[in-house]
Parts: structure tokens; C-alpha cells; sequence
């Protein structure tokens, strides 16, 4: 969780002594000016504010802890009622001895002894403050768990495209060394540059993919790569078309998302098909969007006689979910299509800041 933000929403000491101080102020002026007797407020101020800070804390730190949060709503209202109730008791001898035996200036007529309107007029304005004070603390508890759930539901949508990128890296791996392990039976020349080309992909996606964000030129780059080994294995019995277009400066998409399809279109498509084979790539960038496709042949009856839903693989299926995680609904457009012969992926997404 950030730590700044449970700073920013954290009421520290000082907070509380800020906010007394100004309270305090604030109805000592405000009193004094309505009495025209600053030093009659300051003292009744003096005495009257140590009865609404007991009040106040002990509501927020007693009552709704044990009684409100609880549901125990009758036994709250109950004890916060009879807790004012006895602060208006002790204001009222507090102020008849050590101030003015005329206790209520500000009422409708000075008295000396408890009545029934000065006991409602005192719970109300003690019940004002309370309210005020509890308003503040609630608010503050909820913006900071408000903003605790953001981090937390943050945190876990990164874990998931975290793990989700670690699966895609294996699987790619996986079928890759399966390449390496057939040439290397046949002792085949061709080991070394697949390795090769494998050590530059491995480095990439280890040290390159960390982030939220790839350049496109990275992630062509390392599609080109793939490709590469793909033609040393596959030699002049595959044909891939693959045009750029557009402005890919300053371009960026999320790490190894391309690459899926194109390991997919390999893996269902030109790994299952006998003689020559042709996979087109069009990568197009207009705008604040790149325009991809990728058109692969279905795997030959001869190689899969069963029914076979290429759309289904575990590659297509994360590529999905990464991209429902990682951009708004907004910023792609996402198509899979498949005819008699080939099989479609046409992607639209937003490649800029």
C-alpha cells in the first residue's frame, strides 16, 4: 500500500491540537462579540470546551467502537444521551460556582437553578458538537479506506498481469525448445542460430517486459526474432508476408502482446500443416493506434482429423484477459475469425501515452 497515502488521511496529535485551537478561538470570538464581554466567553469557553472534547472522544474512540459498529443501536443511543446529559449537569454547577451564578446569559432569562429548556437547549448544542466532530473522523476513515481498497484492488490487477505474463513466457519457451530438441535430433546446422535467436528473445522478455508499457519497436523487434526462428526451422517451407506501415516512434503497447498471436498462428497453424505454408502480418500504425493482423492457415486434416477451435488456446485466452486488465474498453478492439482455410486476428489498440 503507498505509504503517502495513509499519511495524507492520518490525524495525527498535532491535527487535534490544531483543530481544538481553532474551534476554541473561533467560539470565544464569536461569544465574546454576541456578550460584548470577551473575558466572561474566555472563561466560559475555558471551562465548556474540556466537557466537549471528553464528549467527543468518547463517543469516537468508546461508544461507536463498541456499541454503533456493533449494531447495539438502542444501548448507543442510550449511553451517548445519558453521557451528554450528565456533561450538561457538570457544565451547569461548574459555571454557577466558579463563574456566574447566572448561568445562561444567552437564554431567554438568566437562571440560578437547573431547568428543563436550559437541559435541552445544552444537550442539543453539546449533541451539535459531537455530531460535528464525529462528521469529520467518519469522513476522514472513510476517504482513507476509500483509498486503501483503490490500492489494494491496484495491487492485485498487477499481480494478475504479472502472472499472467508469466504464463505466456514458459508457454512460449516451452514450444520453442521443443524446435530446438527436433533440429538437435537430426543434428541439424541449424541448432546454433536458433539458440542464438533464443538466448536474444529470452534476454528480452527476462530484462524488457517488466514494465506496463513497451516500445513497439522493441516488441517488432522481438516479433522479427521469433520469426527468424521460426525460418530457420521451418526453411523454404514457409512464407511469411510481414508489411510495417505508419509511424511507430514513440509508440507503446503492453510487453509480449503481439508476440502472442503470432506463437499462436505458429503453433495451431504453420506447425500443423504440411508443405508450404504462408502467415501474413500486417502492422499498421495511423494515428493514436496500431491496426494489427495476422492471417494463418488452419491445421490440415491430415494433421488434426478431430474438431479444432484454434480461438481456444491458452496463449489467445491470456492475451484476452491482459488486455481486459491493462486497457479500457475504449482503447482496443479485439476480432477472431476463422473461414474454411484460415484463421483472423485482427487487433486494434491505442499505442500512445
Amino acid at each position: 500500500m503507498n505509504i503517502k497515502s495513509n499519511r495524507l488521511y492520518r490525524i495525527s496529535f498535532w491535527h487535534h491540537i490544531i483543530f481544538w485551537s481553532v474551534y476554541f478561538l473561533f467560539n470565544t470570538f464569536r461569544w465574546g462579540s454576541y456578550f460584548d464581554d470577551y473575558v466572561y466567553s474566555l472563561k466560559t469557553n475555558l471551562l465548556g470546551f474540556p466537557i466537549h472534547i471528553t464528549l467527543c472522544y468518547f463517543n469516537i474512540y468508546f461508544l461507536m467502537p463498541m456499541f454503533l459498529f456493533k449494531k447495539k443501536y438502542i444501548s448507543f443511543v442510550i449511553l451517548i444521551l445519558s453521557a451528554i446529559f450528565l456533561m450538561v449537569l457538570a457544565k451547569f454547577n461548574l459555571t454557577y460556582f466558579l463563574i456566574s451564578n447566572e448561568v445562561w446569559p444567552e437564554g431567554p432569562n438568566p437562571i440560578n437553578t437547573l431547568t428543563l429548556n436550559y437541559v435541552i437547549d445544552m444537550m442539543i448544542g453539546e449533541l451539535y458538537v459531537v455530531t460535528f466532530v464525529t462528521a469529520i473522523k467518519v469522513t476522514l476513515d472513510f476517504l482513507k479506506e476509500h483509498k486503501r481498497v483503490a490500492d489494494l484492488e491496484k495491487a492485485q490487477l498487477e499481480t494478475e498481469l504479472l502472472f499472467l505474463k508469466s504464463q505466456i513466457s514458459p508457454h512460449f519457451f516451452f514450444n520453442t525448445l521443443n524446435n530446438i530438441h527436433s533440429l538437435a535430433l537430426e543434428k541439424s546446422n541449424k541448432t546454433p542460430k536458433i539458440i542464438l535467436r533464443l538466448s536474444e528473445l529470452m534476454r528480452y522478455l527476462l530484462y524488457e517486459t517488466k514494465h506496463e508499457r513497451q516500445s513497439l519497436q522493441n516488441e517488432i523487434l522481438c516479433i522479427q526474432n521469433y520469426l527468424d526462428l521460426e525460418k530457420i526451422r521451418h526453411d523454404e517451407l514457409l512464407k511469411v508476408n510481414m508489411c510495417i506501415s505508419g509511424d511507430i516512434q514513440d509508440k507503446t503497447i503492453a510487453p509480449i502482446l503481439l508476440l502472442t498471436f503470432v506463437e499462436n498462428a505458429f503453433k495451431h497453424g504453420v506447425s500443423k500443416n504440411i508443405g508450404l505454408v504462408t502467415v501474413d502480418i500486417n502492422i499498421n500504425v495511423e494515428g493514436d493506434f496500431l491496426y494489427f493482423t495476422i492471417i494463418n492457415p488452419l491445421p490440415s486434416e491430415q494433421m488434426l482429423p478431430n474438431k479444432f477451435n484454434q480461438s481456444s488456446g491458452i496463449g489467445l485466452e491470456n492475451v484476452k484477459k491482459r488486455l481486459s486488465l491493462g486497457y479500457e474498453k475504449k482503447d482496443y478492439e479485439l476480432n477472431i475469425k476463422s473461414d474454411e482455410e484460415t484463421f483472423t486476428i485482427h487487433l486494434k489498440i491505442k499505442v500512445t501515452a
